[in-house]
């Protein structure tokens, strides 16, 4: 079963339920794929690949925003708890990030194959990597981890 068949589902079962959080999140996810191929020079298929896209942006912006509702305390508790709940119940669909000592063995792997040892070339690896291991690992990490490697 695709995604979009699968969130078809869930929004349904979700009505049926007055489960409010999940049907927003589903709902704000069918909004963004249609904003996505709405795009000028949008080609391709509504498939998988353009929903996972979407998902793992969706999930980026509203867990940056969470971050600054629970800065609000108290007066952002209620929204941040919404927002955690919908990265959370989104998570299924992405594909899981490698750890952090996964993605150092891929840092080092990457290191030894471009034959960088000039921090100035930091850029270059975490490019490789991150072209290489599209969707895979968090790039703040992979960045972080390059520059401490040729830093060392």
């Amino acid at each position: 079963m695709s995604i979009q068949e699968e969130l078809a589902v869930e929004l349904k079962d979700a009505l049926k339920s007055s489960d409010r959080n999940r049907k927003d999140a589903i709902r704000a996810i069918e909004t963004e794929v249609s904003r996505a191929k709405a795009e000028p020079g949008f080609e391709g298929e509504i498939d998988d690949d353009l929903y996972r896209t979407v998902i793992s942006s969706y999930v980026k912006k509203m867990t940056k925003s969470r971050l600054e509702y629970e800065g609000l305390g108290e007066r952002g508790e209620q929204m941040a708890s919404k927002l955690a709940y919908e990265t959370d119940y989104l998570a299924r669909w992405l594909p899981q990030m490698l750890d952090e000592t996964a993605t150092k063995e891929l840092v080092y792997a990457a290191i030894t194959e471009l034959s960088v040892d000039d921090p100035k070339q930091a850029g270059k690896v975490v490019g490789h990597i991150m072209a290489s291991h599209k969707g895979e690992v968090d790039g703040g990490l992979v960045n972080r981890l390059v520059r401490e490697a040729l830093n060392a």
